[in-house]
């Protein structure tokens, strides 16, 4: 899947801002950025459900949008919010789903078969599906999803309304899904399925502005962050907080995580010590190795959602 320039407005609104994206196949990449960062909006696209207002997409060799209709068979698609029918059982949503995507009946009752052993709903065939729980949903929504075994699966932050064992659960497909060719573009804000992803791309304001495998990106900031212990760590944050050449300062525990600025130049820690020291504060200061969460921050300026909410949401 390539697209180059692709942008979209919505009147005044600036959605999308010239996003040039490529995903190998069988790769699992994942799609981060803030609220109204445009990650949705550009999903729709790469899918055929938005047409852009300028740049190129093309998917499994297919010219989008003009191509769509032929696209359709061939990806599928998971919103974050479950999507079936409350009032019909875990069968019948799956037999609908075939139906709705031309799956011949011979076919489709040995795809259901194999979904409900796959997706552990032996047993439950029969069961409504409004009364599954919420990591159960989530299986069987996937479930739909790949029902005509798409080559290309979509999923719109697809774990947000599940407990952190079920999402653990939900990733373990996807990568079964990945082994076996499938390729999949999952949007996502939780840091720990962005460190699962062979690769990601951190989009804000519209605009790409990371993009790279997990461990490319946390390279890029060697050197930059520092963990501070502080008696007080509150007044140590306050002392931190709009310090030059600091970025974010955040509390972990009784711990601070210190996100220092490409223009902070010399030794991150020292910089840290020094700004403690005029505050009168004692402290132990030491260099410590990125994450993803400070790719994250460096890559979106650290601004909160409020901050984004006077500018528009572009989701």
């Amino acid at each position: 899947m390539r697209a180059r320039d692709l942008t979209k407005r919505f009147g005044d609104l600036l959605a999308v801002d010239s996003v040039d994206l490529s995903v190998p196949s069988a790769c699992v990449y994942g799609f981060l950025g803030p609220n109204g960062s445009g990650k949705s909006t550009t999903i729709r696209m790469l899918c055929g459900l938005l047409t852009p207002t300028a740049g190129d997409i093309e998917v499994l060799g297919l010219r989008i949008p003009e191509q769509s209709e032929q696209l359709r068979s061939r990806i599928g698609y998971m919103t974050q919010k479950f999507s079936l029918f409350d009032d019909l059982t875990v069968r019948e949503n799956l037999e609908f789903l075939a139906a709705v995507q031309d799956v011949p009946k011979a076919r489709a009752r040995r795809r259901i078969d194999e979904l409900v052993e796959q997706y552990r709903f032996d047993g439950r065939e029969k069961q409504l599906a409004g009364t599954l729980s919420g990591g159960q949903k989530q299986r069987l929504a996937l479930a739909g999803a790949v029902i005509q075994e798409p080559e290309l699966l979509f999923l719109d932050e697809p774990t947000s309304a599940v407990d952190p064992e079920s999402r653990r659960d939900f990733w373990e497909k996807l990568f079964d899904l990945a082994d076996a060719g499938t390729t999949l573009l999952v949007s996502t804000h939780y840091m720990d399925e962005a460190e699962r992803c062979h690769r990601i791309a951190i989009l804000d304001h519209g605009a790409l502005v990371a993009d790279g495998t997990p461990a490319e990106l946390t390279a890029a900031l060697e050197g930059r962050t520092v963990l501070v212990d502080a008696g007080d760590p509150r007044r140590a944050q306050k002392a931190l907080v709009d310090a030059p050449g600091v970025l974010s300062v955040a509390q972990i525990g009784n711990r601070l995580r210190v996100l220092t600025d490409h223009d902070g130049g010399g030794d991150a820690a020292a910089g840290v010590r020094s700004e403690l020291d005029k505050a009168g504060l004692q402290a132990e200061v030491q260099a410590s190795r990125p994450n993803l969460e400070d790719v994250f921050v460096s890559a979106t300026g650290g601004q909160s959602d409020d901050e984004r909410e006077q500018r528009g949401g572009r989701e």
